[in-house]
């Protein structure tokens, strides 16, 4: 069997969306238990500056001068900043619940 982690936040409804199609999935809460530094980094240069939520309330809450700042750096002091969920599987990783991933990871039936 092959280990998929989605990592995201608890209260977030598209990560229980995401939790509830992957049951077998293990779930990591990045408000609880943070991403490394070096995870950070790996997923930037997967997705570029598409790994900031800039929808989200931790953002809109951020000054100017905050939101100038270094992405990498910005995910270490504010991790619900992350777009989520973030999902580590095979062929992955994926960010967000969207229909490629969905597809990528139910299959497309």
């Amino acid at each position: 069997m092959t280990t998929i982690t989605i990592l995201g936040l608890k209260t977030c409804d598209t990560c229980r969306k995401a939790l509830k199609s992957l049951p077998e999935a293990n779930f990591r809460d990045v408000r609880k238990d943070p991403l490394t530094k070096v995870d950070i980094v790996r997923y930037f240069e997967r997705f570029g500056e598409d790994l900031i939520n800039r929808r989200s309330t931790t953002w809109r809450a951020l000054s100017e001068a905050e939101r100038a700042r270094n992405g990498v750096d910005l995910l270490l002091d504010h991790p619900t900043l992350m777009k989520r969920p973030l999902i580590e599987a095979p062929g992955g990783p994926y960010l967000g619940w969207g229909k490629d991933t969905q597809a990528a990871l139910l299959g497309s039936g």
